[in-house]
């Protein structure tokens, strides 16, 4: 026992042995996490190799950076890094449970949302994640309880080969990932890839690389550089349909944003009730268009990348979310159209005017009046989880639409349906499907409630005598249910969530309810993308002039290829899912090539439109007639009411 004391205080006492620990250990476990946590559908050796070997680069690399210090220093230092890394190691996988997802630089930027959203992922941490620390743990030991360690300064050349291996490790892991997947960072469209291949620290240094490249891309743009764009646009553009051109002309708009509602959710039932009786009696309504075949495309900004296609017909970014990034860009949205069209333009919100910058973003999309938490009873009773409950929220409402000079639109995003997915006592009184899964019983729950606000609202608007004037569009913002609820899911649904059938889950609900307009059940494909110009040709106002990458879904010719943000791409006959090729009536994959011309589509759109918002190029748009925002013009600190 004596000897073996000795030799492990002999190796310590050599120039890298706490150098090598640190890397040993943190190479393993991050292993281990990518392994338990992270669902990035590992398809053959090379990956499963990469996957092996990708932490250790980045290992050496960042600990290597304590071997340039002297003395205990080296310690703390090494320490310090290695904390660091499992805490942003932990970060993504509490930000991974919930949002299937990995951290980008720009959703740790703003704080504020992050924060905020943050609660979903604290809400899936667990005691036994105090693991992801236990190299930290070791290594604060072996210092503190006075292992000896060497403290002489270690020769730079020695130090020199221990980054000149780092970079060697990631080229070579770099070379053999792009055999498997080729143009790996230049058509990287979804986040698993790059953390699959090149591993979690690697994809971190590369998303800081993207986010400070796209900073400086509209210092360096010009009005040329809208030519690619305009010119796909108008070689792709599809005709509206010219009967339906103005039917809701001069109407009043209501949007309502129906939070986290899938439409697998619409016309189920459990133990013989319906979850939402109200929305299921709207798909056969005569005065309705329901959309069955329509598809969420938010990214990393969820809630605010619906609410900026439903303005703009313009993708979100592929990282973090244009509201945060790109709030101070020139915009041409709807709300900024309908006002130079006659509209007061609203938006009402029960939580803070600035989640997710929308004080700051709505100027830019010509909001003028907005209602936000100020303008609601926030007690106890009426607060849950991100803020008010939708039934006061509609309720408190009335009187600020009535209040509204017409025609108006208004944009009101719910809440309750949010995960967690939780009610106060007596809210509501709906059985669950009795999985194990409480996020999965809680979601039956608050679509329930949902429902009953909904229909709510809409007997609140008859008696304001608002309703046989107003055009309602209500729109599922995105998923509510995650993969790693798959589980519950299969029991629910009585069939196996395969990457086909979670890519079929991101339908989401799409309503336009016209009063004196007969309406009919759509299944043409379609996404959020396609809803701005859907709306103004009812409206009778034409969407042409402007640059939008949407189609009306009433057109019979419309374009029904809907690309996702990470790099999916679903028609109505074939789906690309994660490179594969599906074929909807079987579900089987078949050859790639039978979805090639529509990936080329899709992802060229997306493209394009990124470089729209990254460089702020509708700053040299001028539509004929319009008139640019001015977002000093809209004060949301003053009286709204007046």
């Amino acid at each position: 026992m004596e000897q073996m004391n000795k030799d492990w205080k002999s190796f310590f006492s050599k120039p890298f042995s706490l150098f090598f620990t640190a890397v040993l250990l943190f190479w393993l476990k991050t292993y281990m996490v990518y392994q338990i946590e992270f669902e990035l559908g590992i398809k053959n050796i090379l990956q499963s190799f990469l996957l092996l070997i990708n932490p250790i680069s980045s290992a050496l690399l960042f600990f290597g950076i304590a071997l340039m210090m002297n003395g205990k220093l080296r310690n703390w230092v090494l320490i310090l890094i290695n904390f660091l890394l499992s805490f942003l190691l932990y970060a993504n996988v509490a930000y991974y449970r919930f949002f299937n997802d990995f951290i980008t630089l720009p959703t740790v930027l703003h704080t504020n949302s992050a924060g905020e959203l943050g609660d979903s992922a604290m809400a899936l941490m667990k005691f036994s994640d105090v693991f992801y620390f236990i190299d930290t743990f070791i290594l604060l030991g072996l210092v503190l309880f006075k292992v000896k360690t060497h403290h002489t300064p270690i020769p730079r050349k020695k130090v020199g080969l221990v980054f000149i291996s780092a970079i060697l490790i990631f080229a070579t892991n770099l070379g053999l990932a792009e055999i498997d997947r080729p143009q790996l960072l230049t058509r990287s469209f979804d986040r698993n890839y790059l953390v699959k291949y090149l591993g979690q620290y690697n994809y971190q240094i590369y998303d800081a690389i993207v986010t400070a490249k796209s900073s400086t891309q509209r210092a360096m743009a010009s009005s040329d550089d809208l030519s690619d764009a305009k010119e796909f646009i108008k070689t792709n553009e599809t005709p509206p349909n010219e009967e339906y051109f103005g039917a809701a002309k001069d109407m009043n708009v209501i949007y309502i944003s129906l939070e986290s509602l899938q439409t697998f959710i619409i016309g189920e039932k459990i133990n013989g009730q319906e979850v939402t009786p109200f929305l299921n009696k709207l798909t056969n309504d005569q005065n309705t268009f329901y959309f069955d075949n329509f598809f969420h495309q938010v990214g990393q900004g969820k809630t605010s990348d619906a609410e900026f296609m439903m303005a703009n017909s313009l993708y979100p970014l592929p990282s973090g979310a244009v509201s945060m990034e790109k709030a101070q860009n020139t915009y041409q949205a709807q709300p900024a159209i309908l006002n130079q069209h006659g509209y007061t333009t609203s938006s009402f919100h029960g939580n803070n005017k600035t989640f997710w910058n929308r004080d700051q973003i709505y100027k830019a999309y010509g909001i003028e009046k907005f209602f936000d938490s100020a303008y609601y009873d926030m007690n106890g009773k009426n607060v849950i989880n991100y803020g008010l409950k939708d039934k006061p929220f509609f309720k408190e409402s009335i009187p600020y639409l009535k209040n509204l000079k017409p025609p108006f639109h208004a944009k009101m995003i719910t809440l309750s349906n949010h995960f967690p997915f939780e009610t106060h006592n007596g809210d509501v009184e709906f059985p669950t499907p009795e999985t194990e899964d409480d996020v999965v019983n809680g979601y039956y729950q608050t679509a329930n409630y949902m429902d009953q606000a909904l229909e709510q609202f809409f007997n609140d608007l008859k008696e304001a005598g608002l309703y046989e004037n107003t055009m309602i569009v209500m729109y599922g913002d995105h998923y509510g249910i995650s993969n790693n609820h798959n589980e519950a899911m299969e029991k629910v649904t009585g069939e196996p969530i395969t990457p086909y059938k979670n890519a079929q889950l991101q339908k989401v609900p799409l309503y336009i309810h016209v009063p004196g307009v007969k309406g009919k059940q759509v299944h043409e494909y379609g996404g959020q993308i396609d809803v701005r110009p859907t709306v103004l040709h009812l409206l009778g106002i034409k969407d042409k002039p402007f640059l939008t990458f949407g189609s009306d879904m009433l057109s019979p010719k419309h374009n029904e290829i809907v690309p996702f943000r990470n790099g999916d791409i679903i028609t109505p006959e074939y789906s690309s899912v994660s490179d594969k090729c599906y074929d909807n009536k079987t579900e089987k994959v078949v050859e790639n090539k039978k979805c090639e011309d529509a990936v080329q589509f899709g992802r060229k759109e997306l493209e394009l439109s990124d470089k729209i918002v990254y460089s702020d190029l509708l700053r040299f748009h001028k539509p004929k007639g319009f008139k640019p925002v001015d977002p000093s013009d809209y004060d949301y600190n003053k009286d709204q009411t007046k």
